[in-house]
């Protein structure tokens, strides 16, 4: 399909990200593709995408952490360079990117999809928030080192009470990520699982567990010494809770498309950044 309208979403913080931007838009629009820039910080409110034909993203995995919302809805994919640390998402690299832009326009590169969560909230029986996310939902504490205590069941099959500083719930995207941190397993990004992953909980018994994405998750928030609780959707959607509160989180309807970010990108970041090797070499 013809390229006709894209948006470049850069990162605030970072100011290669800008100058980057203004390079790309000049490489676009000389191939008549009409451009617009998207400034992102952490506190950008959502952003549709919807009268683009794709986007690009300049900045680390959460600059494309916040794209994938905007774009999940209107199935258009993502090409993602990569300017922070990682790159666990953003598989395209800065110096690489004109060339990969290039055999993209041509439909030479991979468009991988990835599962992403959907997240309901519930209090007093009516629903009060939704949103999506790539990596992970997250249930804490809202102050640190207090803990909270949640009644989780999965289908209907109860998990028990989970006394901790929260409760991860990670996909494969996201396991490379805080659940990896949290001692989660890391998962191949192409399988459809979800990871739930209690933070420093309070029992030796609760450990993380992968579930198939195909069923539901509702989590439900008890009492704890009037500790504020907060969910967090990829780090970038925050919904307070109080206790009663009940949160669904299942697989979402659709998966968000991703340009070049195939399993061997994936394999190569952790090699190159969390320096993964398998085991000793001879």
């Amino acid at each position: 399909m013809e390229k006709k309208k894209v948006v470049i979403v850069t990162n605030q913080y970072k100011d290669e990200s800008l100058v980057l931007g203004k390079r790309i838009k000049t490489f676009l629009e000389k191939k008549h593709i009409a451009t617009d820039i998207f400034e992102f910080s952490n506190s950008s409110a959502d952003f549709s995408f919807t009268d683009y034909d794709f986007a690009i993203t300049l900045g680390g995995d959460g600059t494309v952490l916040f794209a994938a919302r905007g774009c999940l809805d209107c199935r258009i994919p993502i090409f993602p360079v990569n300017l922070g640390k990682f790159g666990f998402i953003s598989g395209i690299q800065k110096e690489e990117w004109e060339q990969s832009l290039q055999l993209f326009l041509d439909g030479k590169l991979p468009v991988t999809e990835r599962t992403m969560l959907s997240v309901s909230v519930f209090s007093d029986g009516k629903q009060t928030a939704s949103a999506t996310a790539l990596n992970d939902v997250i249930i804490s504490a809202g102050v640190p080192a207090k803990l909270v205590s949640l009644d989780i069941e999965y289908n209907k099959i109860p998990f028990g009470k989970y006394e901790a500083d929260g409760v991860i719930i990670a996909t494969p995207t996201g396991s490379t990520a805080y659940s990896a941190a949290a001692g989660g397993p890391i998962v191949d990004p192409e399988l459809e699982c979800f990871i739930v992953n209690p933070i420093c909980p309070f029992s030796l018994s609760n450990r993380p567990v992968v579930l198939p994405a195909t069923g539901s998750l509702v989590i439900k928030v008890l009492p704890s010494r009037e500790t504020p609780v907060t969910l967090s959707a990829d780090g970038q959607v925050s919904v307070p809770l109080k206790t009663g509160d009940s949160v669904v989180i299942k697989k979402a309807d659709k998966k968000v498309l991703l340009v070049n970010c195939t399993s061997d990108i994936f394999y190569g970041a952790l090699k190159s950044k969390l320096h993964w090797s398998g085991g000793p070499h001879a």
